[in-house]
């Protein structure tokens, strides 16, 4: 490669052809055109004489640049010129690309491959070998391990395949791998890096050295990843934070919290001073909608980190105290409902009230403190409560002893156990450490923690299941069973010290916080208490799917802070009845940035410089040019009329086409607008696929012909658009076809699309096949080629065409919505139910364009299945509702309350 300047050539031995430049310049001097034909027959006359001297006609000045300037370019155009090609690999040996892959690289990974490649191209270029070092442990636990020599294509095949890993980069596991291998030649070492400091990053950094010269490539500071922290309680409200890893200037990031259904619950900015890493914010909510939150990410930036996933521990639960059964009203402080109320205060939102009333309520959970025994309608009204999913906790005291054999997990003995009395022989007892079947597993017992007295379960054969907690002598003191979907845990001991120190020890708020989390989640299996199986994962950019293939069972209730990586990725563990979340958060990481490592490395940003291949620029042009000099040259024949106007014409447009492409873009991009302002139309996104283009087109003409022929509506003809390049403004509606294949969006067409949808705009996305009925809300697009192609879309979250919807009664009165096929689900923006919003976005996979389109002579194309004519009439009039519904938006929401106002007015 020969640089001059900002120009570089990748092959500069072509260049020799400029040498014959001057040559051509003469041949094209002594060949003249072709002589005009002219017949004149008395020229015949005139054959034999001989002529004594022959004067050649030289080409004109015009042809002659013309013809050099096509020379020159084919010339410059094969030496193919780089516009800032970046420096030269300085060693002789091969490339090395050393690719940080963790989680924190996720939010620029667009930008690391694009580098990536770009070096690619360069070591192609070069002739050189490449290798590839990932710095993650891959998705089957396997450590990071050089990869390679890879040819050029291979490397790239590769890279398409790399996504980021949701676990931290194992630098130190990197910098192993490298002191393992030997190599003869010198590297060309670029390590794309995350820009984040991490164990073992010092010792990559000079293995890398030794092998060659090293550049590192980092994020800008601004665009590094963030980390969402796990929210927090202080009292009923909620304490969100996120850190970052450098300081000096401020920064402000928004955090959404998504419920079921991906329905947005609360959205919070954290706002980053100039001098914190931290930025920390808190959020009120009432308990419902607390307990519904099941989701917190960062608005517009992907990673796991990005992301905080929530079970049942956050859940601030309704706890009820039975008001009715206070022991002595006349000394509250002393009282079993005193002491259960601070205790569960910190976590629950604790309502007192009769048994009678907690029962009619929203309560999960009921505690009972020490009674012998309710009445017969209480406890069947219990009882039926617990079996629907309820918690109950009771609590022993002196009336329990004295005999209480309803609602209790286990048969009792009449009677209770002392320690330490004048006649009792047993000093009191300690708690013994909880099993790990037990929910109690992993909380600490302190040694201080005394049982003075206990009522004792009766021994049976499943007595050793139903034990959640055991004193040090191995009787229990903490029983329960299940009871229908519900559960009933009994303390045998009270819940005041009358009997205990228990309930004014810490142990006795972790214990009731276990508890409270069974009633949203209740324990399945018992071979699923104590360890929790990989549900689902959460991959690079924090997307939730199939559990990791290295993931391996956790510990409920584990103490110690969980190592993420293959066997530990983050997501939910448990079963369908119980889920425990696993964040990356829950590693505690820190944030730092990463330092300049060593003298000799190079240092670059993402994005900072790209070279631009002109070789297609050069040969284009060169094509050109030929066509103008064949023009000319017919021209001079005679063959072409020889007008002035002609030939300015063509010498414009190639003046245009070789000067000006960005004019010519421009003036493409004004008749776009201009066909597409005039009149109304609908729009479809081009796929590249002719089959898929043609029905889409046909179907949105046949669609245009039926609003005209029933409504007011006239629109113009459909027109096919490129997101990534057309302006979308001009359209109410973009019908876009979801092929498998399909290549994920640009950062042009993400810009576009989510400007679209932000000003009103609404798309109908269409998958075409019976694959769309498990969309929904935050997994409505969890389906592999929607989440391919749509990433980076701001989309909201969806919901099944709820009973009543404006788009069920636009136009038509309509209860599904058909197309080509039938059955599939519909799905729009989700609402709060008082004010839907227009949907900007659809979801459906019944092939609409199919059953739409029509021939040049109004014929029907495609057959619509199962339903024949009738379900094509369907499929019509669900686009006239939808293009109504794209029109006037919910203009026609007032029919909702129609039957109410015809009542009034009957009266």
């Amino acid at each position: 490669m020969v640089s001059l300047g900002p120009i570089a050539f990748a092959a500069p031995w072509l260049l020799l052809g400029l040498v014959l430049l001057p040559a051509i310049w003469w041949l094209l001097r002594i060949s003249p055109p072709t002589p005009r034909l002219t017949r004149f027959p008395p020229v015949r006359l005139l054959r034999d004489l001989e002529q004594e001297e022959e004067t050649p006609e030289r080409s004109p000045l015009l042809l002659l640049l013309l013809r050099m300037a096509i020379g020159l370019l084919l010339v410059l155009g094969f030496a193919h010129p780089l516009l800032d090609p970046g420096v030269r690999f300085p060693a002789g040996g091969p490339l090395l690309l050393a690719l940080d892959n963790g989680w924190t690289a996720a939010p620029e990974w667009p930008e690391r491959q694009r580098l990536a490649a770009t070096l690619i191209d360069r070591a192609e270029r070069a002739g050189r070998d490449i290798y590839l070092l990932e710095t993650a442990p891959s998705a089957d636990g396997a450590m990071p391990a050089m990869e390679g020599p890879f040819e050029p294509n291979a490397a790239r095949d590769r890279l398409a395949a790399s996504d980021p890993l949701p676990w931290p980069a194992a630098r130190d596991a990197a910098s192993q791998a490298l002191g393992e291998t030997a190599f003869d030649a010198a590297f060309n070492v670029w390590w794309l890096s995350d820009g984040l400091h991490s164990p073992g990053a010092v010792e990559l950094a000079e293995r890398l050295q030794r092998l060659g010269n090293l550049t590192v490539a980092r994020d800008l500071r601004a665009r590094r990843a963030h980390l969402l922290r796990l929210p927090a309680t202080e009292g009923a409200r909620l304490v969100i934070g996120a850190d970052r890893a450098e300081i000096g200037f401020s920064e402000a990031i928004q955090v959404h919290g998504f419920g079921a259904k991906g329905r947005l619950l609360f959205d919070e900015t954290l706002a980053f001073k100039a001098d914190s890493r931290e930025a920390r914010a808190a959020v009120s909510l009432p308990p419902e909608l607390r307990n519904g939150l099941r989701r917190l990410e960062i608005a517009g930036e992907e990673g796991a980190g990005a992301v905080v996933l929530l079970d049942a521990r956050l859940q601030r639960s309704i706890v009820g105290l039975a008001a009715d059964i206070a022991a002595d009203p006349d000394l509250p402080l002393l009282g079993e409902l005193y002491y259960l109320e601070r205790a569960l205060t910190p976590f629950a939102e604790v309502r007192s009230a009769p048994i009678v009333e907690l029962l009619g309520g929203d309560a999960s959970t009921i505690a009972l403190p020490d009674v012998a025994d309710l009445a017969d309608h209480l406890v069947d009204a219990l009882g039926q409560w617990v079996r629907e999913g309820g918690l109950l906790i009771r609590f022993a005291g002196p009336s329990m002893a004295q005999g209480g054999e309803r609602l209790v997990p286990v048969r009792l003995r009449v009677g209770g156990r002392s320690f330490g009395g004048a006649m009792s022989w047993n000093q009191p007892v300690g708690l013994a450490p909880f099993a790990e079947e037990s929910p109690f597993y992993g909380i600490g017992v302190p040694s201080d923690v005394e049982i003075r007295r206990q009522v004792l379960a009766q021994p049976s054969p499943d007595l050793s299941t139903r034990t959640w907690a055991r004193l040090t002598d191995g009787t229990p003191i903490v029983t329960a069973a299940q009871n229908g979907d519900g559960w009933i845990v009994l303390f045998h001991t009270t819940a005041n010290p009358e009997w205990s120190n228990l309930s004014l020890s810490g142990l006795f708020v972790e214990m009731l916080h276990r508890l409270t989390a069974l009633a949203t989640n209740p324990p399945g299996a018992e071979e699923t208490v104590g360890r929790l199986v990989p549900i689902e994962s959460l991959d690079g950019f924090g997307r939730l799917g199939p559990p990791s293939p290295a993931a391996k069972p956790i510990l409920r209730g584990a103490s110690e802070p969980i190592a993420i990586g293959p066997e530990a990725p983050p997501g939910y563990y448990g079963d369908d009845r119980t889920r425990r979340a696993v964040n990356i958060a829950d590693s505690d990481p820190v944030l730092a940035p990463l330092e300049l490592l060593s003298a000799g490395a190079a240092i670059t940003t993402y994005g900072e410089r790209r070279e631009t291949d002109l070789r297609p620029w050069l040969l284009t042009a060169a094509l050109l040019l030929a066509f103008l000099d064949l023009a000319i040259s017919l021209a001079l024949r005679g063959v072409l009329p020889w007008h002035r106007t002609t030939m300015l014409l063509a010498a414009g447009l190639a003046g245009a086409a070789i000067f000006a492409p960005a004019s010519g873009h421009a003036q493409g991009e004004d008749s776009f607008a201009l066909g597409a302002a005039i009149e109304t139309r609908l729009a479809y996104v081009l796929t590249g696929s002719e089959e898929t283009d043609s029905r889409s087109r046909a179907g949105l003409v046949g669609l245009s012909d039926i609003l005209e022929r029933r409504t007011s509506v006239e629109l113009g003809g459909p027109i096919g658009v490129d997101p990534s390049r057309d302006e979308l403004a001009f359209f109410p509606l973009l019908y876009w076809p979801i092929r498998r294949d399909a290549p994920p969006l640009t950062a042009d067409a993400v810009q576009r699309l989510n400007r679209f949808l932000r000003t009103g705009g609404m798309i109908l996305f269409d998958t075409q096949d019976q694959q769309g009925r498990g969309l929904g809300g935050a997994r409505a697009l969890s389906s592999a080629d929607l989440r391919r192609q749509l990433r980076g879309l701001n989309l909201p979250p969806l919901e099944p065409v709820p009973d009543g919807h404006v788009l069920t009664r636009s136009f038509y009165l309509l209860e599904a919505f058909p197309g080509r096929w039938a059955g599939g689900q519909v799905w729009v923006e989700a609402g709060d139910g008082a004010a839907p919003p227009v949907s900007s976005v659809l979801v459906g996979a019944n092939d609409w364009a199919g059953a739409w389109a029509v021939d040049s002579l109004d014929r029907p194309i495609y057959p619509t299945m199962p339903g024949g004519e009738r379900q094509r009439e369907l499929a019509y009039r669900f686009g006239v509702n939808l293009v109504m519904y794209a029109l006037t938006g919910n203009y026609k929401a007032d029919q909702v309350h129609v039957p109410a106002i015809l009542e009034r007015l009957g009266q």
